[in-house]
């Protein structure tokens, strides 16, 4: 059960207490990502999220270092596509600093001019690092080739340029535009007494009073799926396939988790077993699930040689095909239940995750689930509907995107 309560202001407040626990995480949730940028801004939310660390009205960064770390705690954050969270995890006694802490990044940035500009190098060596990795190029461009020129589809850390043009009135002014405690939830898993955490939230960020700006024109639109290379320098070729998936809280969220276990997810998984385990072709190979709040998508990633790469790929739609036509066995659909209720199970065994499940579904989809309640819901997943969803997802017009040498050849002969 959770412990439930809304600020005046229209801060979400929500709690799962683990008595035999003495450490307690704590995460302070914004509807605040790339999804919500316009193209100048491109990365400013990831930026932001670097940005608070460099200080605030009352700490310095080697303030906010030292205090977490002086009682041993952990204080990190991240930016994803649709949300930022600030969030520190340590013993119970110190959940006062903790929420002191996080409040004070999150609603007194200080944004200093002299840092802004040296943060600037590291996001700018951060993309240039991705750059580096195929792996990670080719996972954004079947983004841009599934979603095209939308939100969604842009890199959560931005582009060179777009970094180097922000500005601290531009930070200024996204900050107040989207850090606003009626679109944000603050999430505490572990052990806490609920009266002080009541407290606590009240003195820390009651007084919190922003309003965000209008999410509308930021709904992702469906797009006829496309071909895209791109030339990189590399000995092995990187592909990615994408296909149509389900959004985040829909009634089929749990039977697309299944179906990428059975497709690519798992070591028993089709793909890996037949391109991996028999043919010896490609040493990574997997299937994963994007899900965001109005779209998703089921991507497929191999990394072979090229001349290699024709017969992985048509391998790879084989077995999509055969998934899509003829269904999973009954065998693998019972398999790949339990390997999801397992996944779940071994994913909250810690207050972090807990925290993260309650706050993420809290602030994307206004809602929480308990543990019993998400068991059930993977019990009732039936071998018809899961195949009725795969032939429906994997039938569909399907999207491409290569990363390596001599990418135009390579994405001719697939």
């Amino acid at each position: 059960m959770f412990d439930r309560l809304t600020l005046k202001n229209g801060l979400r407040v929500i709690g799962e207490k683990i008595d035999h626990f003495r450490s307690v995480s704590v995460g302070l949730w914004l509807n605040a990502g790339s999804q919500y940028e316009i193209v100048p801004e491109a990365g400013i939310s990831h930026f932001l999220e670097h940005m608070v660390f460099k200080g605030t009205e009352k700490r310095s960064a080697r303030q906010i270092a030292e205090e977490m770390d002086a009682v041993g705690g952990q204080l990190n954050a991240f930016t994803s596509k649709e949300c930022t969270c600030f969030y520190a995890k340590v013993v119970d006694e110190h959940l006062p600093l903790s929420m002191d802490v996080l409040s004070d990044l999150a609603t007194a940035p200080k944004f200093d001019p002299q840092e802004l500009e040296k943060e600037k190098g590291v996001v700018i060596e951060e993309i240039a690092m991705a750059e580096d990795s195929p792996e990670d190029v080719v996972h954004e461009l079947i983004m841009l080739s599934h979603f095209g020129d939308q939100p969604v589809a842009r890199p959560i850390l931005g582009t060179e340029e777009t970094v180097s043009g922000f500005t601290r009135e531009g930070m200024l002014t996204y900050w107040k535009n989207m850090y606003a405690p009626a679109s944000a939830v603050l999430a505490l898993a572990g052990n806490y007494d609920w009266n002080r955490v009541c407290e606590l939230a009240e003195n820390h960020l009651g007084r919190w009073d922003a309003r965000q700006r209008s999410l509308a024109d930021f709904r992702t639109n469906l797009v006829s799926p496309s071909r895209l290379f791109r030339e990189k320098d590399i000995e092995q070729a990187n592909v990615c396939l994408g296909f149509p998936g389900v959004a985040i809280g829909a009634d089929e969220t749990y039977e697309f988790s299944l179906i990428n276990s059975v497709l690519g997810g798992s070591m028993s998984s089709r793909l890996f077993q037949k391109i991996r385990e028999e043919k010896g072709m490609a040493y990574s190979i997997y299937s994963y699930p994007n899900t965001y709040t109005d779209c998703g998508m089921l991507s497929v990633y191999a990394a072979t040689r090229p001349d290699c790469l024709k017969t992985v790929v048509d391998m790879a739609r084989e077995e999509i095909q055969s998934l899509a036509e003829k269904g999973m066995a009954r065998e693998e659909f019972e398999m790949a239940r339990e390997q999801l209720k397992a996944s779940y199970i071994l994913g909250l065994e810690s207050t972090a995750s807990r925290m993260n499940a309650a706050g993420r579904r809290l602030l994307l989809l206004n809602r929480t689930r308990t543990e019993d309640e998400v068991i059930a819901q993977i019990n009732a997943i039936t071998f018809e509907g899961v195949n009725a969803l795969a032939k429906r997802i994997l039938s569909a017009p399907g999207s491409v995107a290569l990363v390596g040498k001599d990418a135009e050849k390579l994405m001719e002969s697939i």
